[in-house]
């Protein structure tokens, strides 16, 4: 048992300071499945070494899905290392082997998560979820499912399910992306509505939007060019304003 901070120092650097330099890396298997079934921060930051086991030393983690769903929770759109695990989940769901199930639960569980979002993270998480619907043209059922959300007494999927296959994902509609498309931020409400038109094949690049700050949005907002609008206006007669104002007849602007 380590103290919270002293898990944070090490598995920072634990990927690329560590894990390299160790004739025999698998002997950290059991400290990141530890730290990776801990949850919170601890659990995201523990992803990066998983990787690196999963991908190069063949390790197998028979609940590694299971445990990556369950970090999916309100805070994950605003914590610090917001950027290193949209990074790694999308490499963990970029496999075409996985079964739809499990990648209509995630879409599902992001999308339902979105609606309490900030923009900046909305910008990133929406073209997130197209690049999944590239990879596994089988969950587009959730945006073309017939009648759509408009005929649904009641949303089937269930968030509080810890198990993304007993979720009932698939036997849902994408809601929460159609109220997007009407959003307060323009951006935001433009990215949804793609979900109206044919997906194109080609990914959306993503890298550059997992750090987006709220700061960059609201700088490129101020630094827009002021476009004018004509005003059509019914010119103002008397001191009130008013077409058939007493005053207008002792009172002019004049």
């Amino acid at each position: 048992q380590l103290p919270t901070g002293l898990y944070k120092k090490v598995l920072v650097i634990l990927h690329d300071s560590v894990l390299p330099y160790m004739n025999e890396p698998t002997l950290m298997m059991d400290f990141l499945t530890v730290a990776y079934g801990i949850g919170g921060a601890i659990s995201l930051l523990a992803l990066n070494g998983l990787f690196i086991l999963i991908h190069q030393h063949n390790l197998e983690y028979p609940d590694f899905y299971k445990k990556l769903y369950s970090l999916l929770d309100p805070s994950i759109y605003h914590v610090k290392y917001r950027a290193r695990f949209f990074h790694l989940t999308d490499l963990f769901l970029s496999s075409s082997h996985l079964p739809a199930y499990l990648v209509a639960a995630f879409i599902k569980r992001l999308s339902r998560l979105a609606l309490t979002a900030p923009p900046e993270s909305l910008l990133m998480i929406i073209p997130f979820i197209c690049n999944l619907f590239r990879r596994h043209p089988a969950c587009k059922v959730l945006v073309h499912r017939p009648g759509g959300p408009g005929e649904m007494s009641e949303d089937p999927y269930v968030m509080e399910e810890e198990e993304p296959s007993e979720s009932r994902a698939l036997e849902s509609s994408l809601w929460e992306i159609q109220s997007l498309q009407n959003h307060y931020h323009p951006d935001v409400a433009k990215a949804a509505a793609v979900l109206n038109q044919s997906l194109s094949e080609i990914e959306d690049d993503i890298s550059g939007l997992l750090e987006l700050s709220a700061y960059e949005l609201f700088d490129k907002e101020v630094k827009k060019k002021v476009i004018d609008v004509p005003l059509e206006f019914e010119q103002v007669r008397g001191l009130f304003g008013k077409k058939n104002d007493i005053f207008a007849e002792h009172f002019s602007l004049d």
